[in-house]
């Protein structure tokens, strides 16, 4: 699904399937990190909260109000996964 949308808004298909290993992957800018490894932080959250390092740097790139709307937005994507998964749908059950 958000494969999908991400091709129809112009994303290439590297970045789309770098996107798994985006901490090795050089086509990520730096604001991209950022936003990548605070919502892997705030997706593991009980593992170790968000770390001070992923906070700072997430901070540097981003206002108070785009960092706020990037949680936002996590949670949202990590509400519907939980549903889904606890509803028995599975990757790639929605056409596009």
């Amino acid at each position: 699904m958000h494969t999908a949308d991400a091709r129809k808004l112009g994303e290439s298909e590297q970045r789309i399937n770098l996107g798994a290993v985006w901490k090795e992957a050089p086509q990520f800018t730096e604001r991209e990190r950022a936003a990548l490894a605070l919502t892997e932080a705030v997706t593991l959250i009980s593992n170790a909260g968000v770390p001070q390092d992923v906070y700072d740097e997430a901070c540097k790139h981003f206002t108070e109000e785009e960092y706020v709307a990037l949680i936002l937005a996590v949670n949202a994507i990590n509400s519907r996964n939980r549903v889904a998964i606890a509803t028995g749908m599975f990757p790639g059950c929605f056409e596009s």
